[in-house]
């Protein structure tokens, strides 16, 4: 029985269903020659750009942020390899939805056709049963899995599943590439908004392009509602300038994309540490205004300050650790927002002070000679000798006070062997350490064995 040509009356329903949808989903590419974007996975010679050419997607992993195009490109594997292709959601699917797939796939290959597409969107929220209900199929090659995540999968998926996929990290658009798709669609008379007659600044164009932090979807309703606000106030009467103000004004307040529990959480917190690390005082200032504006929880940024005092500044200044537990203290007794001043405060003084780590690499040297050598026995002049029977073991004997001695130093042998763990920097205050500290190792070896 063959199908009937679709009527008049269906051409203009599915017209007029299209036409209802917002400019982001009007603009969707419908081939990979549209797609804009990760060059670095779709690229000539690129490996994903070979599993598309081979028609062999197997099972992929697309893992990256809100509006990077990982639906979209789920949707284009199956154009380009000629593939059914079937979609769920984690967030509304279980295991009945993920059974009625797969049967779903078996059906299509007992046909004889090429193996479909099962994009499941947010595959994180499946649980480790529902992840592993999908493994036999895609060992088996029934199915072509294709999961998108904005979680980081190594935390976010099994490790078997995990194992029997590619996967592709999706960057965030560009600047210029949003830019390129705002312009498309300006363009567009099919799809976009080219019956209009719109004169775009170029300034105009780059805010959109940088106040979606990287989200073409965002980017796109901001330019329907600037144009389509014009066209009702005013008719189609003249064209519609496009200026930075229509801009600013359609997007509202910037919405700052955080999760405090996840990538966000530690990556935000590694850019901090490490641009305190590394005496960037600005970037390390704009770091804690993404983690404060994101609600990060104010503890936990304290409790990280307090830690690097220790370990990235230490004894080139040690008035940061006393800083930094201050800090800790007053962000608790205060609270936000004014504890914002504080912690900003915390980190110029910390990012800006001299740095050594000579104490963190101290301990972990020590540690590590502990667990790897022979344990050293405690020296008998420096045993316990005030419990009864202490002084009969002569414990403590030959002990010299130090204090008895002229400088407060005497040349006694605290360990019974030679170790250097420590070595401070000539840096802020731990370069007067160091030379005081070549003056003590002197003293203390004076008539010592090596």
């Amino acid at each position: 029985m063959t199908k009937s040509a679709p009527s008049l009356f269906d051409q203009a329903e599915t017209a007029a269903r299209a036409q209802a949808q917002p400019l982001a989903a009007r603009m969707r590419p419908r081939s990979l020659a549209e797609y804009v974007g990760q060059s670095h996975l779709l690229g000539a010679g690129q490996l994903l750009e070979r599993m598309i050419r081979a028609g062999r997607i197997g099972s992929v992993v697309l893992y990256g942020p809100p509006g990077s195009g990982k639906t979209t490109l789920a949707e284009l594997l199956a154009v380009e390899t000629g593939s059914q292709i079937r979609s769920l959601s984690a967030v509304t699917s279980g295991v009945k939805e993920i059974r009625d797939a797969i049967s779903w796939a078996v059906d299509i290959v007992s046909r004889g056709d090429r193996a479909p597409l099962l994009f499941v969107d947010e595959i994180h929220r499946f649980n480790r049963s529902q992840q592993d209900a999908l493994l036999p199929d895609v060992e088996a090659g029934t199915l072509s899995l294709v999961g998108a995540t904005t979680s980081n999968p190594y935390f976010a998926i099994n490790g078997a599943l995990l194992s029997r996929s590619q996967l592709f990290a999706l960057r965030p658009l560009t600047v210029e590439e949003i830019t390129e798709l705002l312009r498309r669609a300006i363009r567009d008379s099919e799809r976009g908004l080219g019956r209009y007659t719109i004169e775009a600044d170029d300034d105009s164009l780059e805010f959109l392009a940088k106040a979606c932090e990287g989200d073409a979807r965002r980017a796109l309703s901001a330019l329907e509602i600037a144009v389509l606000s014009d066209v009702n106030a005013a008719g189609q009467t003249r064209p519609i300038r496009l200026t930075k103000e229509l801009a600013r004004q359609s997007y509202g307040d910037q919405q700052i994309g955080y999760d405090a529990t996840g990538d966000d959480h530690y990556d935000l917190a590694s850019a901090l540490i490490k641009s305190i690390r590394g005496s960037d005082v600005d970037a390390s200032i704009y770091w804690l205004a993404r983690m404060l504006e994101g609600g990060e929880d104010i503890r936990f940024l304290c409790r990280r300050l307090v830690i690097l005092a220790s370990e990235d500044v230490g004894n080139a200044d040690p008035r940061a650790l006393t800083l930094a537990v201050s800090a800790m203290q007053a962000c608790e007794f205060i609270g936000l927002p004014e504890c914002q001043l504080t912690l900003s405060q915390t980190v110029a003084y910390l990012a800006l002070a001299p740095k050594s780590n000579a104490a963190t690499t101290a301990i972990g040297a020590a540690r590590q000679d502990v667990r790897e050598n022979r344990v050293l026995p405690v020296p008998i002049s420096l045993r316990d000798s005030h419990y009864p029977g202490g002084k009969k073991l002569g414990h403590g004997a030959d002990y010299q006070y130090s204090h008895n001695h002229p400088d407060g130093v005497v040349a006694q042998d605290y360990l019974g062997v030679q170790r250097d763990y420590y070595q401070p920097v000539d840096r802020g205050y731990e370069a007067e350490l160091a030379e005081r500290l070549r003056q003590l190792r002197k003293k203390l070896r004076e008539n010592s064995a090596e």
